[in-house]
Protein backbone atom coordinates (compact mmCIF):
# COMPACT_ATOMS: atom_id res chain seq x y z
CA UNK A 1 0.00 0.00 0.00
CA UNK A 2 2.78 2.39 0.96
CA UNK A 3 4.74 1.72 -2.23
CA UNK A 4 1.63 2.21 -4.37
CA UNK A 5 0.78 5.55 -2.73
CA UNK A 6 4.40 6.69 -3.01
CA UNK A 7 4.41 5.83 -6.71
CA UNK A 8 1.21 7.85 -7.19
CA UNK A 9 2.76 10.79 -5.34
CA UNK A 10 5.87 10.75 -7.52
CA UNK A 11 3.82 10.55 -10.72
CA UNK A 12 1.58 13.38 -9.52
CA UNK A 13 4.64 15.51 -8.73
CA UNK A 14 5.98 14.96 -12.25
CA UNK A 15 2.64 15.85 -13.86
CA UNK A 16 2.33 18.92 -11.63
CA UNK A 17 5.79 20.09 -12.63
CA UNK A 18 5.02 19.69 -16.34
CA UNK A 19 1.65 21.46 -16.07
CA UNK A 20 3.13 24.41 -14.18
CA UNK A 21 5.96 24.77 -16.69
CA UNK A 22 3.57 24.68 -19.65
CA UNK A 23 1.48 27.59 -18.35
CA UNK A 24 2.04 31.02 -19.83
CA UNK A 25 3.41 33.63 -17.48
CA UNK A 26 1.15 36.34 -16.15
CA UNK A 27 3.31 38.95 -17.85
CA UNK A 28 4.36 42.32 -16.56
CA UNK A 29 5.81 41.31 -13.24
CA UNK A 30 7.97 44.03 -11.74
CA UNK A 31 8.11 45.87 -15.05
CA UNK A 32 4.45 46.86 -14.63
CA UNK A 33 5.27 48.86 -11.50
CA UNK A 34 6.81 51.64 -13.62
CA UNK A 35 3.76 53.86 -13.12
CA UNK A 36 2.25 53.71 -16.62
CA UNK A 37 -0.04 50.76 -15.85
CA UNK A 38 -3.37 50.87 -14.08
CA UNK A 39 -4.46 48.79 -11.10
CA UNK A 40 -5.20 45.81 -13.33
CA UNK A 41 -1.57 45.64 -14.30
CA UNK A 42 -0.23 46.07 -10.77
CA UNK A 43 -2.63 43.67 -9.07
CA UNK A 44 -2.66 41.23 -11.96
CA UNK A 45 -5.85 41.21 -13.97
CA UNK A 46 -8.27 38.31 -13.96
CA UNK A 47 -7.18 35.66 -16.41
CA UNK A 48 -9.36 33.16 -18.18
CA UNK A 49 -9.42 29.73 -16.55
CA UNK A 50 -7.72 27.30 -18.89
CA UNK A 51 -7.37 23.56 -18.78
CA UNK A 52 -3.79 23.99 -17.52
CA UNK A 53 -5.00 26.12 -14.60
CA UNK A 54 -7.57 23.49 -13.64
CA UNK A 55 -4.98 20.73 -13.98
CA UNK A 56 -2.61 22.67 -11.70
CA UNK A 57 -5.23 22.97 -8.98
CA UNK A 58 -6.21 19.30 -9.25
CA UNK A 59 -2.62 18.05 -9.24
CA UNK A 60 -1.76 20.29 -6.30
CA UNK A 61 -4.75 19.05 -4.32
CA UNK A 62 -3.97 15.42 -5.09
CA UNK A 63 -0.34 16.01 -4.07
CA UNK A 64 -1.40 17.42 -0.69
CA UNK A 65 -3.89 14.61 -0.01
CA UNK A 66 -1.41 11.89 -0.98
CA UNK A 67 1.27 13.46 1.22
CA UNK A 68 -1.09 13.52 4.19
CA UNK A 69 -2.19 9.92 3.62
CA UNK A 70 1.42 8.75 3.27
CA UNK A 71 2.30 10.35 6.60
CA UNK A 72 -0.44 8.29 8.28
CA UNK A 73 0.10 4.94 6.52
CA UNK A 74 2.76 2.70 8.13
CA UNK A 75 5.62 1.61 5.91
CA UNK A 76 5.36 -1.85 4.50
CA UNK A 77 7.93 -4.61 4.55
CA UNK A 78 9.54 -6.62 7.31
CA UNK A 79 12.43 -4.56 8.58
CA UNK A 80 13.13 -6.85 11.55
CA UNK A 81 15.26 -9.25 9.44
CA UNK A 82 17.47 -6.41 8.31
CA UNK A 83 17.69 -5.02 11.85
CA UNK A 84 18.75 -8.43 13.21
CA UNK A 85 21.50 -8.75 10.59
CA UNK A 86 22.76 -5.24 11.41
CA UNK A 87 22.81 -6.00 15.14
CA UNK A 88 24.78 -9.20 14.51
CA UNK A 89 27.45 -7.45 12.42
CA UNK A 90 27.78 -4.28 14.53
CA UNK A 91 30.57 -4.57 17.15
CA UNK A 92 29.78 -3.71 20.73
CA UNK A 93 30.66 -0.18 21.75
CA UNK A 94 33.65 0.14 24.10
CA UNK A 95 32.97 1.20 27.68
CA UNK A 96 33.28 4.95 28.10
CA UNK A 97 36.28 6.16 30.04
CA UNK A 98 35.45 7.75 33.38
CA UNK A 99 38.32 10.20 33.36
CA UNK A 100 40.63 11.43 30.66
CA UNK A 101 44.20 12.34 31.60
CA UNK A 102 45.27 15.84 30.72
CA UNK A 103 48.50 16.34 28.84
CA UNK A 104 51.60 17.46 30.78
CA UNK A 105 49.81 17.35 34.13
CA UNK A 106 50.34 14.89 36.88
CA UNK A 107 47.67 14.20 39.44
CA UNK A 108 47.94 16.24 42.63
CA UNK A 109 49.37 14.30 45.58
CA UNK A 110 46.80 13.44 48.24
CA UNK A 111 46.67 15.71 51.24
CA UNK A 112 48.10 14.21 54.46
CA UNK A 113 45.50 13.10 56.94
CA UNK A 114 45.92 14.49 60.45
CA UNK A 115 44.11 13.44 63.56
CA UNK A 116 43.31 16.88 64.89
CA UNK A 117 42.13 20.23 63.62
CA UNK A 118 44.46 22.53 61.75
CA UNK A 119 46.22 25.10 63.92
CA UNK A 120 44.93 28.64 63.76
CA UNK A 121 46.91 31.32 61.99
CA UNK A 122 49.58 32.71 64.16
CA UNK A 123 49.41 29.80 66.62
CA UNK A 124 52.59 27.81 67.02
CA UNK A 125 52.60 24.36 65.50
CA UNK A 126 52.61 21.53 68.06
CA UNK A 127 55.94 19.85 68.65
CA UNK A 128 56.64 16.41 67.27
CA UNK A 129 55.44 13.69 69.57
CA UNK A 130 53.19 16.07 71.55
CA UNK A 131 49.57 15.00 71.98
CA UNK A 132 47.01 16.69 69.75
CA UNK A 133 45.05 19.47 71.45
CA UNK A 134 41.59 18.51 72.60
CA UNK A 135 38.60 20.11 70.99
CA UNK A 136 35.41 21.02 72.75
CA UNK A 137 32.35 19.29 71.45
CA UNK A 138 29.02 21.12 71.77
Amino acid sequence: MFAFLLTLLILDALVLSVVVLLQAGQGGGLASLGGAGGTDTVLGGRQAVTILTKATWWCGGIFLVLSLVLSLVPRGGNASDLQERLRATTPAAPAPSTSLPLENQSPAPPAPVTGGPAPAKGAPAPAKGAPAPETKKP
